[in-house]
């Protein structure tokens, strides 16, 4: 006889597609795919989206780091290759040879392809960190093999197919390769990890019996037979060493793919938390704590990729590099590994300082044109806006606007409405400034940007200075602020602003980040009775929750990124914080 259990909580509706933005303990039904769906919060290290490749490819390969990688070739044949600096993917030079289901390793200054289809090559590429230029080929042509190293001097090749699954295995020394021995078991689309002296091979296809969960250790000269994967699966790749491994996606079946994440300890698997979208042949790189997932298939071909991050608390500040010069009322522009922070107040007069995050460790680089405090920004690192502000002496209020090109700023056209205080979100070229104080009165102004001139639309709900916000010039939030004490909250669509839920904490001088207005994160500033506070609140598209405090208390702290990686930086003092934020995964309920 069956146990039933009741299902408590929120009510199981059908979608025609997936939610946009289910919340944690939702369960749904996809009536498109006739799948049924439930949310749960990732609690241990997890994986969160990165940007897109330029091209979305499957079968594709890299090597480096999560901040230093490459990615090249791919299905439909292609020999497009990009690095990646840990925001952004960047198209460098082609290969010679267009190709998938390739080998390949090393790193963005220095890597080596080897093999693929079309048309079963033995072809062997090297790059130098600008071009490929063709070298030393494989003794036995194979595709769907793999490969480790550290460079182009060094690898190991192993696996693949021709007419049947092989276990041939072969050393490069920088020139040529040498037959070496070979794998204990023949497989062909399988992973692996490692260096040319030291690394592991696993998963892959040997039909029959199919897919493959054996998993062989390379010591240099021979195989030997270590612990199993969880999971039997083709098309799977990962990243790390013998002792700190990561195998990432796949497919256990013909008709499944998964996001299965294991990482290897040195001697055996465990699972741990999945990627959040399901994909076979994702290029993967980096560490056992640090790794990248790229491209693949969703099951059409992709270009979105996701970053493993293991090093940081989930849903916590910690701390990170602090700025070379302590200033608070300054504003910020990009993400957690590539930002910006400029101007601020220490306290007088105003500074134009510019200082560049690469994810450790603040530089200065050229200053603002103009000096100022209790601006706003919006953008990237590399193309950036700022706008509005405030000197003493002398005092003055600015409607000056300087774009950022990656190296310098330029004065553009001014906002029409001058103002200090204000709050703003968006890029360099679609930007959007609201609130403020133009010294009387306070501003309802909200002004759109469209990369030449700043135009006026309609007006916050709430006059309000010191609030904060973050998103688009189509999707923002606007939240906090001061007359006296702000928690309100307000979300635009392109036209208009229409109050939504409060904070629970009303302060002002607080931070903000967010992409849009279904997901922001709101911390610091001044809370009642006249206190700095450390709260830290996440907003879900409907309602805000509190969250992990900052490890400090700030007021007027500068923010970048978004609900699940952001900076809070300075607001007094040089200190920086970063939040590593709670994600999500969207787990299916079997049907078997």
């Amino acid at each position: 006889m069956s146990t039933y259990k009741e299902i408590r909580g929120l009510k199981v509706r059908d979608y025609t597609t997936n939610p946009d933005n289910p919340i944690e303990g939702q369960l749904w039904y996809n009536t498109t795919d006739n799948v049924a769906r439930y949310r749960i919060p990732n609690l241990l290290a997890s994986w969160r989206t990165g940007n897109n490749l330029n091209t979305a490819k499957g079968s594709r390969v890299g090597g480096g780091t999560q901040t230093a990688g490459i990615v090249f070739g791919g299905e439909p044949a292609t020999g497009i290759t990009e690095t990646y600096d840990g925001t952004s993917y960047t198209e460098v030079a082609d290969m010679n040879t267009g190709r998938y289901s390739q080998g390949g390793n090393g790193s963005q200054t220095s890597a080596l392809v080897y093999g693929g289809n079309p048309g079963t090559v033995a072809l062997t590429e090297s790059w130098n960190g600008s071009s490929w230029t063709e070298t030393g080929d494989l003794n036995s042509a194979r595709y769907a093999l793999f490969g480790f190293g550290a460079d182009n001097t060094s690898a190991l090749a192993f696996g693949g197919y021709d007419t049947a699954s092989r276990a041939y295995t072969e050393s490069w020394n920088g020139s040529a390769w040498t037959e070496v021995n070979d794998l204990n078991l023949a497989r062909f689309s399988l992973g692996g990890l490692g260096i040319a002296t030291a690394g592991l091979a696993f998963a892959g296809a040997n039909p029959p019996p199919g897919l493959k969960t054996e998993t062989e250790e390379w010591n240099g000269s021979n195989w030997t037979e270590v612990a199993d994967l969880n999971e039997g699966r083709s098309q799977t790749y990962g990243g790390g060493t013998t002792t700190a491994g990561i195998t990432m996606g796949g497919q256990p079946n013909p008709s499944t793919l998964t996001g299965k994440t294991e990482q290897w300890n040195g001697s055996s698997w465990a699972e741990v938390n999945d990627l959040n979208t399901s994909r076979r042949s994702p290029a993967g790189l980096g560490t056992s704590s640090l790794a990248l997932a790229a491209g693949g298939y969703s099951p059409s071909l992709t270009a979105a990729s996701e970053e493993w991050n293991s090093t940081q608390p989930v849903g916590a500040w910690s701390t990170t590099g602090s700025l070379n010069s302590g200033r608070t009322a300054s504003a910020a522009a990009g993400t957690t590994s590539a930002a910006l922070a400029f101007g601020g107040n220490p306290p007088n007069p105003s500074v134009a300082l510019t200082e560049s995050f690469n994810g450790t460790s603040w530089t200065e680089v050229n200053d603002l044109n103009q000096a100022r405090r209790e601006l706003a920004g919006a953008g990237l690192q590399t193309a950036a806006l700022a706008f509005g502000g405030f000197n003493t002496p002398p005092d003055t209020t600015y409607n000056n606007t300087e774009s950022w090109d990656g190296s310098s700023w330029t004065e553009v056209n001014n906002l029409n409405t001058a103002r200090l205080q204000l709050a703003g979100g968006g890029t360099s070229t679609a930007a959007l400034a609201f609130g403020g104080y133009t010294i009387p009165p306070t501003s309802a102004a909200t002004e759109t940007w469209n990369g030449s001139s700043w135009t006026e639309v309609n007006d916050l709900n709430s006059s309000r200075r010191l609030l904060s916000g973050d998103g688009t010039t189509t999707s923002s939030l606007a939240f906090g602020g001061w007359s006296p004490y702000y928690g309100n909250t307000e979300s635009w669509n392109g036209s208009s602003w229409t109050e939504v839920n409060d904070l629970n904490t009303a302060r002002y001088g607080l931070g903000g980040a967010g992409t849009d207005n279904t997901s922001s994160l709101a911390f610091g500033g001044v809370a009642p009775p006249g206190s700095n506070t450390a709260a830290t609140e996440d907003w879900n598209g409907v309602s805000w929750s509190e969250v992990a405090d900052l490890s400090n208390t700030r007021f007027y702290a500068s923010a970048t990124g978004d609900l699940t990686a952001a900076l809070c930086i300075g607001g007094p003092g040089a200190a920086t914080e970063e939040w590593s934020g709670t994600s999500n995964t969207d787990k299916t309920i079997s049907t078997d």
